[in-house]
Parts: C-alpha cells; structure tokens; sequence
C-alpha cells in the first residue's frame, strides 16, 4: 500500500485516539513552506501540536525516535506561522502519537502511545 495512505490512516487512528480522550482535532496537515504538522489540537489549557508515527514494530526504534532535531524545527515553525493566524489564549505544547500496528491496516491490532511535551 502507498506509504502516503498509510500516513493518512494513522493520523486518521491518532485523531480518533486524541477524540476519545477529550481533545478537539481542530486542523489536519497543516503545510507551510518551512514545514508541516500532522495534527493540531485543543483541550482546556493548550493548542497541541502533533506529529504521528507510524511503524510496524519498535523493533529497529521506537518511533518518537524519528523525530529528530531538526523535524522538531520545522515542527515549530510551522506552529509558529499557525499561532500567527490564530489567536487563542491558550498555551501551545508539542505532543508525539506512535501508533505500531501489526497485520495490515485493515485487519490488524494497533498500540498508540501519546507521549505529552514531547519536545522538552
């Protein structure tokens, strides 16, 4: 299956966990040109910023170890452009989602894992 799709459903996986647990998914794939974010959020106090992972297993890394100095940049640029256009009086914080799933996306189990302020 296309890795782009694939990208798609874990996102779509992450958003669905992040409803479930009290969070409003409020923008999906925001691309700038200086970088993008995979999912933006809110509950009472911040306006989350998340990038989803995706692997099959943490056999080879965990996946929040794909994120890497410089993804975190870009990352918060892009959050920065957003807050521009954006006025809220919340405060913002970067959150990783891992999602490993084994089988296919289809008919497989899934493990998500949300690692809060992940970027301190």
């Amino acid at each position: 299956m296309n890795t782009k799709l694939i990208g798609r459903w874990g996102e779509y996986k992450a958003g669905e966990y992040l409803r479930k647990n009290g969070y409003k998914v409020i923008g999906m794939n925001y691309i700038t040109r200086f970088g993008e974010i995979d999912l933006i959020a809110e509950n009472r106090e911040h306006v989350v910023f998340i990038e989803v992972k995706l692997r099959k297993s943490a056999g080879f890394a965990e996946a929040r170890e794909f994120v890497d100095s410089r993804k975190i940049a870009r990352i918060k640029t892009a959050a920065e452009i957003w807050l521009s256009q954006n006025e809220t009086e919340k405060r913002a914080r970067f959150d990783v989602v891992e999602i490993y799933f084994s089988g296919d996306i289809n008919n497989g189990e899934e493990k998500i894992i949300h690692i809060e302020d992940a970027f301190q």
